[in-house]
């Protein structure tokens, strides 16, 4: 055996024992008890050895969609690749961003649902939760530091993994930070001939809720489920409802609430109670003839058919209102409706596919966002969290923002999640020629890209640093371009309607850079530097004037690398 052999031979050796190490200090960390599996090695990591992730336009015919009323509202993001190194690149851009993830990942049913190193996992696999387990794990582990302190994780699954997602996430999010909801996947009509079951057919899925820190929901707005019929006693033209309590009875203990008042009926009689509003909320729904600028009544308060009766407030039947979120969710859609809905706006049959109704969708999303929410969903498919969300901000008039990752397996990215949410933005015409109309929204297709790291340190950052244009534009939502003059003096600028992101690709060109930051008094500013070091901060800006952040780049996406893929 030759010399340069032998040397060979022992360094294999040693990374052996080092992995083998690393294995063992693993395995002392895992609970006592809990869920453990045998880790399986994905493909990516391999590709990822000699290689890191970053994101360039898709480009071509896929460009980007521009809503012409709000030409620099934020935009909605699309990233074409593996979901692991998309999730890599978002641990810089958006670490602590997130407020709601929803995911749709593969059962695991062992019917060609699920594919794990090119090949697809047969339902006999001896390995195939192992498999399944290693897949999710990485992701959601990744996925957590994603969130805001009170972001939220969906997860729909079904029997094939109910039970080992819910130990994963009680390992990563700690045991009560995690819910389960049910979903009626099934409508009423559904036939009942089911040959490949004994027992019973299944109508229902799951959805595990993992909480980052604190279990809160907003209350779900919705039309009232109500079991019985309820007349419409005095011809209110909002028609049909229910008198809902709003009061208690007057006793010893409540008698120095804020909210303990008299109030007098339209017969002359006096209530004195404690009530669930404010006296000047009272009033004002008291005003039963008072109308608003549309000539609708705002008044719901019911004193009886007589005016006797203690008050009520009128809970319309037909009028949506905040309820209590409930863990049972039925008339949210069906497996059914969603594969028309999907397949009606694509024009062509998703029948294998069974996406998801964006009812199911809209309704969790809801229970976790609010104003300028971002929420990631990193198993797009067909991309029917794009078109709830989009909806979602169509109806309440909040703007939510969505990043959408998928692969492009059989082309599902370009032929299928795109052009859904395209055709959903700008407007589309059904196969029985109905028109409908676009619900708006800024869009941009991204995919994953690499660059090597087989080089010096100072060659990779210049890489870095080359290819980073895309992900500081993801970072701050800036992709309006102001400036571009990257091959005479290395500067960009991008904006949208609240900030700027300047990039100094060379400090050659510093004076003329800090010139260019001079016109930006408008908006505060995002600065980013290159350079060799993570030194560089606004003290080396002097007299300029405007709002602005400084930041040295590679330093902190390296960072965020070195910590993912240990290199």
């Amino acid at each position: 055996m030759s010399k340069n052999n032998k040397n060979s031979s022992y360094e294999d050796l040693i990374l052996e024992i080092e992995k083998l190490k690393k294995e063992n200090d693993q395995l002392k960390k895992r609970k006592k008890y809990g869920l453990v599996w045998e880790e399986k090695p994905e493909k990516f990591e391999k590709e990822s050895q000699n290689a890191l992730p970053v994101l360039k336009e898709k480009g071509g015919k896929f460009k980007d969609i521009i809503d012409l009323k709000n030409p620099k509202d934020d935009f909605n993001i699309l990233i074409e690749g593996d979901n692991y190194h998309a999730l890599s690149v978002l641990n810089y851009t958006h670490r602590e961003k997130i407020d709601a993830i929803y995911i749709d990942p593969p059962y695991n049913t062992g019917i060609k649902d699920f594919i794990y190193n090119d090949h697809f996992v047969d339902k006999e696999d001896s390995f195939k939760h192992s498999k399944w387990l290693s897949f999710m794990s990485k992701r959601l582990t990744l996925a957590k530091k994603l969130l805001t302190n009170i972001g939220i994780v969906f997860i729909s699954i079904d029997d094939n993994e109910q039970a080992q997602i819910k130990l994963l996430c009680s390992e990563i999010f700690g045991e009560s930070n995690v819910d389960v909801m049910i979903w009626r996947k099934s409508g009423e009509g559904r036939d009942g001939k089911m040959k490949n079951t004994t027992t019973f057919r299944k109508d229902h899925e799951y959805i595990i809720v993992c909480y980052k820190n604190k279990n809160i929901l907003n209350k779900i707005i919705e039309k009232p489920n109500f079991q019985n019929d309820y007349p419409n006693s005095d011809n209110d033209p909002r028609g049909n409802y229910k008198a809902g309590s709003i009061s208690r009875k007057e006793s010893a203990s409540n008698r120095e609430h804020k909210n303990y008042y008299s109030v007098k009926s339209p017969s002359g009689k006096i209530f004195t109670r404690q009530f669930d509003i404010s006296k000047k909320e009272f009033k004002k729904l008291n005003e039963d003839r008072v109308l608003n600028k549309n000539n609708k009544p705002v008044g719901r308060i019911y004193w009886g058919k007589n005016g006797l009766a203690v008050p009520a407030i009128k809970v319309f039947v037909n009028e949506e209102r905040k309820i209590t979120p409930y863990s049972v969710l039925l008339k949210k859609g069906t497996t059914t409706e969603g594969t028309k809905e999907a397949s009606e706006i694509l024009n062509t049959d998703l029948t294998t596919m069974r996406p998801k109704p964006s009812l199911l969708i809209r309704t969790l999303i809801q229970l976790a966002t609010r104003k300028n929410s971002i929420i990631l969903d990193f198993f797009a498919g067909t991309g029917t969290t794009g078109q709830a969300i989009l909806k979602l901000n169509k109806k309440d008039k909040i703007n939510r923002n969505f990043i959408l990752c998928t692969n492009n397996e059989n082309k599902i990215c370009e032929d299928i999640t795109w052009q859904r949410i395209k055709k959903v933005s700008q407007g589309y015409t059904k196969p029985n020629k109905e028109k409908v109309s676009g619900l708006g929204g800024n869009i941009k297709y991204l995919k994953t890209d690499f660059i090597k790291i087989n080089d010096t340190a100072d060659n990779l950052k210049e890489k870095v640093v080359e290819t980073s244009t895309e992900i500081l534009c993801l970072k701050e939502n800036t992709f309006s371009k102001v400036k571009d003059s990257y091959n005479k003096n290395q500067i960009k600028i991008f904006e949208n309607n609240d900030k700027y992101t300047a990039i100094l690709f060379d400090l050659f060109f510093f004076d003329e850079f800090v010139e260019e930051l001079k016109k930006l008094k408008d908006k505060p500013v995002a600065v980013y530097v290159f350079s060799y070091t993570k030194d560089f901060s606004k003290k080396e800006f002097t007299d300029l004037e405007i709002d602005f952040s400084v930041e040295a780049i590679p330093e902190k996406v390296l960072e965020t690398y070195k910590k993912i893929f240990n290199f």
